[in-house]
């Protein structure tokens, strides 16, 4: 499975952006597939994830209400709706593609990652 990640760009705070994960190979649909950022200087971390079946969508607390993740599988595409943004979800986006068995937050668990798209969110 490869993934292409886009959508990223300069926003104010209290806008809103749209990302995008264009995902490659027959067996997408099959993948619980994760959104993780990396701001400048910090660790890589959970955003949000969706199962195969969507019938699963954990949140981090910090984005939770505020972002909203989906998928459409005939597409081969997962979508990170960002609304309310704020100065401190300025960061690298990525999605990743795997089948967690123990949490869906840790990076581990994922074995395949696009190459990130940059969000930036002025105050």
């Amino acid at each position: 499975v490869q993934l292409q990640a886009s959508g990223g760009g300069l926003v104010q705070a209290g806008g809103s952006l749209k990302l995008s994960c264009a995902g490659s190979g027959r067996t997408f649909s099959t993948y619980d597939m994760g959104w993780f950022r990396q701001a400048p200087g910090k660790e890589r971390e959970f955003v949000a994830a969706i199962t195969w079946s969507e019938n699963n969508t954990p949140y981090a607390d910090s984005v939770k209400g505020r972002f909203t993740i989906s998928r459409d599988n005939a597409k081969n595409m997962v979508y990170l709706q960002m609304n309310s943004l704020k100065p401190e979800d300025t960061a690298v986006y990525y999605c990743a593609a795997g089948r967690p068995r123990s949490s869906y937050s840790k990076l581990s668990e994922y074995t395949y990652w696009g190459q990130g798209t940059l969000v930036t969110v002025s105050s």
